[in-house]
């Protein structure tokens, strides 16, 4: 058969496109739009009427939520926000169901043919934790493992396609991938003289944010983790048909079967904040162990709570109770430097900033703030928060 792209297989009809055309926009104004439209409220309406009436001005962001959760914006901001969030997803089942058949097949012959000389090792036997079955993360149906069929490859794509209905209008998530695309510039100008040799993703979903470090890193081998399997099919058929060999294995990454000091660069993108404390931790001394002398670790999460104003950190953890992410606050209230260090890492080989977004920033620019002219917007707002260490 034809195998073409894996994703062409899926045609969604004239009102699927459009509903999903809507459903981007839908999500871009509750999370940009009105999300500023909150904070003004806030600030001219909400916060005033607090010290007038004696109170002082909220430092936690517990206060700030105790102040706005009954308040209209707050309550409109949060329904619009639910209902984008969770519409992403079913915009995209049917064409994906009509289309399952097909995508099956062309996994299996891509996988067959391994054009690339790439891997794909499944584990059938993998006990997928707890707190990845137990919630459909991110409000996604099927979250990243479920399997309906054989060789299923379904969760892939309703991550994959509801990906792009979810960052469809967003101003920094314009192309697949730039999260690691973001990294590994900054990576690259960081440290010109560093040559990863192997690097690892974690949680790899798709690929997707794997597959950019072979543009910065040609000659890199890459490889990709997750205890998803239907992800790792699809993500696997994605690479082949990109043209880049990839290493995809379903393997929980606390305890992996790679050897000592198997790589040079280590990552992950919107990871650890979907873990439990204890597991974050065994998993960073995993990285340690994994982690070849100078080389880099280098993950992409969300700014921890001493980072960001009483504020921004309400905002932030909405997620944590409408998500379907409940570690998401946990994560926040650590130190990463400090987890760094308690993994392994030398304290001062540890690192905690926010990165521009290399693809609306711009190469020009990206250096200029990798040399300390420039500074990084907010997370979420042009720039991305990285944390971990040089080996």
């Amino acid at each position: 058969m034809n195998t073409a792209n894996i994703e062409t297989h899926v045609q969604p009809t004239h009102d699927e496109r459009a509903r999903q055309q809507f459903v981007s926009s839908f999500r871009k104004n509750a999370i940009f739009d009105m999300r500023q439209r909150m904070r003004t409220d806030y600030e001219d309406r909400v916060l005033p009427a607090l010290l007038k009436d004696g109170r002082r001005e909220p430092q936690r962001w517990q206060d700030v939520q105790a102040a706005m959760e009954a308040e209209a914006s707050y309550r409109f901001y949060s329904s619009m926000r639910y209902n984008a969030q969770e519409m992403c997803y079913l915009s995209v089942q049917r064409p994906i169901e009509r289309a399952l058949p097909a995508m099956i097949d062309a996994a299996r012959q891509i996988a067959k043919l391994n054009k690339l000389g790439g891997s794909l090792r499944l584990n059938p036997d993998l006990e997928v934790p707890n707190y990845v079955t137990a919630l459909d993360v991110h409000l996604a149906p099927g979250c990243f493992h479920r399997e309906y069929t054989a060789d299923d490859v379904a969760q892939g794509a309703v991550v994959s396609f509801g990906g792009k209905v979810f960052t469809g209008q967003h101003p920094f998530r314009k192309r697949a991938g730039v999260v690691a695309e973001s990294v590994s510039q900054w990576v690259r100008h960081k440290w010109p003289d560093f040559a990863p040799r192997r690097i690892l993703d974690l949680g790899t979903t798709s690929a997707k944010n794997l597959l950019p470090y072979h543009a910065t890193f040609p000659s890199a081998e890459l490889y990709g983790i997750d205890v998803g399997a239907p992800v790792l099919r699809f993500g696997y058929a994605l690479a082949e048909q990109e043209g880049v060999a990839v290493h995809l294995s379903q393997q929980n990454a606390e305890q992996t079967d790679f050897a000592d000091g198997r790589f040079d660069l280590i990552v992950s993108s919107f990871f650890f904040h979907e873990l439990p404390m204890k597991v974050t931790k065994k998993i960073l001394r995993e990285c340690r162990r994994l982690l070849a002398p100078g080389g880099v670790m280098a993950h992409m999460e969300l700014p921890n709570e001493a980072a960001a104003s009483a504020y921004d950190n309400f905002f932030w953890n909405w997620d944590t109770a409408n998500n379907n992410e409940p570690f998401y606050t946990k994560f926040r209230e650590q130190n990463p430097l400090q987890l760094c260090s308690e993994a392994g890492f030398l304290s001062d080989a540890c690192f905690a900033q926010t990165i521009p977004d290399y693809a609306s920033f711009g190469e020009e620019r990206f250096v200029q703030f990798v040399r300390g002219e420039i500074a990084a917007p907010q997370h979420g707002l042009g720039g991305w928060f990285v944390f971990g260490a040089r080996g």
